[in-house]
């Protein structure tokens, strides 16, 4: 619908609702809607028309856009213009449809064009993909082309370049058959030879020529000489070459001479730059070898006396005789330090100069200790005999030890510091283990020559202060001079404690020298066996001398046991003397206890020091652990055996005292006191206490030394043997009941002192000697009663029963027959 454009409004009530409708093509074009259309139908032409009608009737109108009816009257119609309407419509139905007409004819006509057009464009389309691939196998020619004329300049270029090494070649061999022929000439005629050979200034290229000459002549005479000759030519041509091959060694030998003076020149100028250069021409001559060799050579420390003078007066010392160990190590470490800067510096100037410094370093590194420390150590390590050992005076092997030791580890770290200077591809290492290889291969044989020298030195020691100790007590008595004698030759765990001490260092000596599991294994368990046996000798001697301190208290024991027809004088000088063998007995039997308290601590600090310091060095070997306890324990059986042997005697002195003790102090009247009214004494006899009070002071010792099992099986065998002792004492009387009252009460002390030796078998012995003292107490007729409950100790009572003073008078074998029975 035609309405007016860019905004402007026209006026409505201008309109009249007889406006014709005008629409055309153009109303049409773009979001065209007939929502829109027939809205705007409404909102723009009805109101007009509601308007006109309205004033037409006055105004009245209702609010909802309906005209308002009057209440009487005809109404007016709501739509008065419907039929103009009704027209319009019909007219616009049939300009839409013209115009629908029209737009379908257009729509056709643009149809029909798009699909020409799109079958026109598949056409090229398909042209161009057929271009395409023309294009495509064209470029594919091209570059098959290309890469074919690629190929072909790249053989080209390699032939041109091939001929024109050729060419290079053919004109350097030229000019050598040149030389070769100027060499060719007579043996030893150098004099005709070209400039370049006598030019200093073209001394590399003069260099370099002959030594392409004298390989291409020896190579020639070594191919003729391996053909079979076929001509006089081939022999004549290698008679040539010989000559010219002499002439050639000649004159590089006379050349490298030359280049070495000029090398040693600049050497001691410190030229560096010409010194470079010579060594790089060189280095064509046996690949620089000589001139290497030569600058090590020359080195001051090689060639100058008194550097190596200087060098043992550092490390010995003046009198080298004395050198001591910590001297020595002091010494090297001075002297190896000044030898690691001498390197170090050398190889600064070394690295400037030599086209391989590598090599160079390890010829000078090897020249070190080949000529060097070598000629050092031969001063230093000079092995003893074996056979005729130097004296602890000199310091016995034990200082060719400790300086082999000192000298191998200080030099084991001068290699570490070479290694970190530079020495190449030199096995520095190596090489330093083998200059100490003939006296590790020896090691073993000096190391335990020296543990037996000390030992032997130790022992002879301790006997020269004993003898002195025993001429010195000449004066007071044999028998208290051996005592005391005795006493001095001890067994001492600080001696021990110095055995395990040599031992400690041997072992770590082995540690040092020894790389190898399987040979550390070796070395330490021989140490170790010297110790074991070091060991065992010292306690077994030591107990073996203690022992002989007890059989002289037995002897003396046996010279003055008292007879029975003396007179009172000889009885009581022989009592007088019996007590000093028991004073003998007591005093060795205290100082046999302190050997086994001594040899006992000894056996552990072996055992301590093989668990914390062998068995780990052992273990890593199959076997070397378990034959080391094997040995350990084989080496103290003797020793165990002398100390069973010497507490066997022990108790035989114990018991010899208590037996005299019992016989000198007990009287018949203790177990038959006479009935005289008084009330019975219910004390211990003198002799018990005696007995008693002996135990408690003689056993002190025995209960400090001995410990374990070792302490029970003595105790237990002492009470066993006491228990013997009292009862066959006790059948030499006769009791009466208040003698059996005071046996019991003896039974009872001697039952409560064994009870501290916590033997239960001995405590059960003294309890049924209590209970066998009761014969002496009952009447006659209770006896049979007696044994009903201890039936154990029927055999031990027939004996007791017999020694009651009413025996016989009571008639008790006829009344006990049926008992024993």
């Amino acid at each position: 619908m035609r309405e007016p454009r860019e905004g402007t409004k026209t006026d409505k009530t201008s309109k009249s609702a007889s406006t014709p409708l005008v629409l055309d093509i153009d109303d049409f074009k773009g979001d065209f809607s007939f929502d829109a259309l027939f809205g705007n139908l409404v909102n723009d032409l009805l109101p007009s028309f509601r308007l006109e009608e309205a004033e037409l009737d006055g105004g009245d109108s209702l609010p909802n856009g309906h005209l308002r009816v009057p209440s009487q009257g005809v109404s007016s119609p709501l739509f008065p213009e419907v039929d103009k309407l009704l027209s319009l419509f019909k007219d616009s139905c049939k300009e839409l449809l013209e115009l629908r007409k029209q737009i379908d004819g257009r729509l056709y006509s643009l149809k029909k064009d798009v699909s020409v057009q799109d079958s026109k464009h598949r056409k090229t389309l398909a042209e161009l993909e057929k271009g395409v691939d023309g294009l495509f196998g064209s470029f594919a020619r091209l570059d098959s082309r290309i890469s074919s004329v690629g190929q072909t300049a790249a053989k080209i270029g390699d032939h041109l370049q091939s001929a024109d090494a050729q060419r290079e070649t053919a004109s350097q061999t030229i000019e050598l058959i040149k030389y070769l022929m100027e060499f060719n000439s007579s043996p030893g005629d150098l004099m005709e030879l070209s400039p370049l050979f006598s030019d200093d200034s073209r001394v590399a290229e003069a260099a370099s020529i002959a030594q392409k000459l004298r390989s291409f002549a020896e190579e020639d005479i070594g191919r003729h000489s391996i053909a079979v000759p076929s001509a006089v030519g081939n022999a004549t041509a290698s008679r040539g070459l010989e000559v010219a091959v002499a002439n050639l060694q000649e004159y590089c030998n006379e050349l490298e001479n030359r280049l070495l003076s000029r090398f040693d020149a600049a050497s001691q100028k410190r030229e560096l730059t010409t010194m470079a250069e010579c060594a790089k021409i060189l280095s064509q001559f046996n690949r620089g070898t000589s001139a290497m060799q030569h600058y090590v050579a020359t080195r001051p420390m090689f060639i100058d006396v008194e550097v190596m003078n200087a060098d043992s007066r550092l490390v010995l010392g003046d009198q080298a005789a004395q050198a001591s160990p910590s001297n020595v190590a002091r010494g090297l470490s001075s002297l190896y330090k000044e030898i690691t800067d001498t390197v170090r510096k050398e190889a600064a100037t070394i690295t400037a100069v030599f086209p391989s410094p590598s090599e160079v370093m390890s010829i000078l590194v090897q020249r070190v200790l080949e000529q060097r420390i070598t000629a050092l150590l031969d001063k230093l390590l000079v092995k003893p005999s074996l056979v005729n050992l130097p004296s602890m005076e000199e310091g016995g092997l034990l200082l060719y030890l400790r300086m082999l030791a000192v000298a191998y580890e200080k030099t084991q770290e001068l290699a570490r510091d070479l290694r970190a200077v530079g020495c190449g591809d030199l096995d520095v290492e190596g090489l330093t283990e083998s200059l100490f290889s003939s006296n590790k291969d020896e090691y073993p044989e000096y190391e335990q020559a020296s543990l037996k020298q000390l030992y032997k030195v130790k022992i002879e020691e301790l006997r020269a202060e004993s003898q002195q100790i025993s001429d010195s007590s000449g004066t007071i008595g044999r028998s208290k001079g051996a005592s005391i004698a005795s006493s001095q030759q001890q067994i001492s765990v600080t001696v021990v404690t110095e055995f395990v001490r040599w031992n400690e260092e041997a072992v770590s000596r082995c540690n040092l020298f020894s790389s190898q599991p399987a040979t550390l294994a070796t070395n330490v368990k021989a140490v170790f066996t010297c110790l074991l046996d070091q060991v065992s000798q010292y306690i077994a001697d030591g107990l073996e001398r203690a022992r002989d301190s007890l059989t002289e208290a037995a002897n003396l024991r046996e010279r003055f046991v008292l007879g029975t027809n003396l007179s009172r004088r000889v009885a009581a000088a022989a009592a007088s003397a019996a007590e000093a063998a028991a004073a003998a007995g007591e005093s060795s039997f205290r100082s046999f206890m302190v050997a086994v308290q001594r040899s006992g601590t000894s056996v552990g600090l072996i055992q301590q020091y093989f668990a914390n310091s062998i068995s780990r060095l052992l273990l890593p070997v199959d076997g070397a652990h378990a034959a080391a306890c094997e040995e350990m324990a084989t080496a103290m059986s003797s020793a165990e055996a002398a100390a069973y042997k010497g507490l066997q005697q022990c108790i035989e002195t114990v018991m010899a005292e208590v037996e005299r003790l019992l016989s000198a102090e007990q009287k018949a009247t203790d177990y038959r006191s006479p009935d005289d009214g008084m009330a019975p004494d219910h004390r211990a006899t003198n002799a018990c206490a005696r007995v008693v009070a002996y135990l408690s002071r003689v056993l002190e010792s025995a209960f400090t030394a001995l410990d374990g099992l070792n302490k029970q099986a003595f105790l237990t065998e002492l009470g066993n043997r006491l228990h013997k002792v009292l009862l066959n004492h006790w059948q030499k009387f006769t009791f009466n009941p208040s003698g059996g009252l005071r046996l019991k009460r003896d039974i009872t002390e001697y039952g409560e002192y064994v009870r501290s030796f916590n033997a239960p078998s001995v405590d059960e012995k003294f309890e049924l000697l209590g209970i066998m003292a009761n014969v002496f107490i009952v009447a006659p007729e209770s006896l049979s009663t007696l044994f009903e409950g201890t039936p154990s100790i029927r055999k031990d009572a027939q004996r007791f029963i017999q020694l009651r003073d009413d025996y016989k008078s009571a008639k008790l074998a006829s009344k006990l027959s049926s008992l024993w029975s």
